[in-house]
């Protein structure tokens, strides 16, 4: 799709206008951005997924018995829902999209910005009342109204170093000044986009208030500093050390001078600006899963012939809930695959397909060693054959 057709999603704005005026500039209040959108769960669904074991999920209780804005994690059960009380209270569920197909299938219409971008769809549920206090986040998000309707209301640009009220596991803001042009109620299937720094707070007005977050990745500048350096130093010879050849005799010996200080600054300088390396870096980092224990990998490795079999028989692979594919070009004919934090070399329209959301089919045999690469990706769980309904069925008890 041309980045200058217009997006209903982004009401009306083509990908090329959203991204220059708005994107981790300024807020968007998009009116009908899904319009007749039905939630593809309620609530109840929602409560199961936050029973099940390895889901990441939290209460906010604005009126704990130990407290004020008490959290309590996750895995719940039906005890839990039955004492809460009629109002004031929110649950959230992390990586929904991992879980439940039609959640995931969302992800497509936020293609504007870079798959690898994207981090994962998170769902909250609060009956009337129900909220986690005004806040920032630093981080691009999407407020996607499920059902029912949320009273949202925005601050404006806030420090990291605003006072955040304490003794609480939440950090929400001890003063909130609400801007009064930005005080909207949000139906379903009508969408907020908010940059990083805007503080926010939204309220639940009625019963089986469902919202999505569709959230961004964004390193932080540690983060990324910490791991790259990591990365490189892994890559690097044992020889590859600090050196001080021909240098003059020191004034005083005990002093660290500024030649030596020069010569530690070009050898990490001269370590770290490789293109090449922070490309590959890169893209391993920004594949990484949310959660590594999600990929499960074959108990034995793959029989490449049968998967061929398989493939030209008519069946069709699928990418696993949660896992991560991106490309990047090495030449006119061959790209490094990243997938779920590691990196492939193959063919180029075969990194392409992989990391579209193409069908994966026998069609992409006709790339040498897309069978073999197909096999390790099932191998390693970031592919997987569909399930049946017996085997859905199974899963399910």
């Amino acid at each position: 799709m041309s980045p200058d057709t217009p997006l209903r999603q982004l009401g009306g704005l083509t990908a090329t206008e959203f991204l220059r005026d708005y994107w981790q500039r300024k807020p968007l209040l998009i009116r009908g951005a899904f319009p007749d959108f039905e939630s593809p769960l309620d609530p109840n669904d929602l409560a199961g997924l936050a029973c099940e074991e390895g889901v990441e999920a939290r209460l906010v209780d604005m009126h704990g018995a130990n407290g004020s804005w008490q959290i309590h994690e996750g895995p719940f059960n039906d005890e839990t829902f039955s004492t809460l009380p009629e109002r004031d209270w929110t649950l959230l569920v992390q990586a929904v999209d991992h879980y439940v197909p039609e959640v995931a299938e969302l992800l497509e219409h936020f293609t504007f910005v870079p798959r690898w971008r994207l981090d994962d769809i998170m769902i909250s549920y609060a009956p009337p009342g129900g909220n986690v206090g005004p806040h920032v986040d630093q981080y691009d998000v999407f407020l996607l109204q499920g059902s029912g309707q949320r009273h949202w209301q925005l601050g404006g640009h806030v420090s990291e170093d605003a006072p955040i009220i304490e003794g609480i596991d939440l950090k929400i803001l001890r003063h909130f000044e609400v801007d009064a042009s930005q005080d909207w109620v949000l139906e379903p299937g009508d969408m907020l986009y908010l940059p990083p720094g805007i503080a926010h707070h939204g309220v639940s007005r009625t019963d089986d208030c469902l919202t999505y977050s569709i959230g961004f990745r964004a390193p932080s500048a540690d983060e990324a500093i910490t791991s790259f350096a990591d990365y490189v130093g892994e890559h690097q010879p044992a020889s590859h050390r600090y050196s001080d050849a021909a240098m003059t005799p020191p004034a005083d010996p005990g002093e660290v001078n500024d030649e030596a200080l020069s010569r530690m600054r070009s050898l990490i300088l001269e370590t770290l600006d490789d293109p090449t390396q922070l490309a590959q870096w890169f893209g391993r980092v920004m594949t990484q899963p949310k959660y590594v224990d999600q990929l499960v990998p074959t108990e034995s490795p793959t029989d490449t012939q049968a998967l061929v079999v398989e493939l030209q028989a008519g069946q069709s692979l699928e990418r696993t809930p949660g896992s991560r594919f991106a490309w990047r070009r090495l030449d006119d004919a061959s790209a490094t695959l990243f997938v779920d934090g590691d990196g492939i070399d193959c063919a180029l329209p075969l990194a392409r397909h992989l990391a579209s959301d193409a069908p994966i089919t026998d069609a992409l045999l006709t790339y040498a060693d897309a069978a073999a690469l197909l096999a390790s990706l099932v191998d390693r769980g970031s592919l997987a054959w569909p399930l049946d309904d017996d085997q859905i069925v199974e899963d399910m008890e």
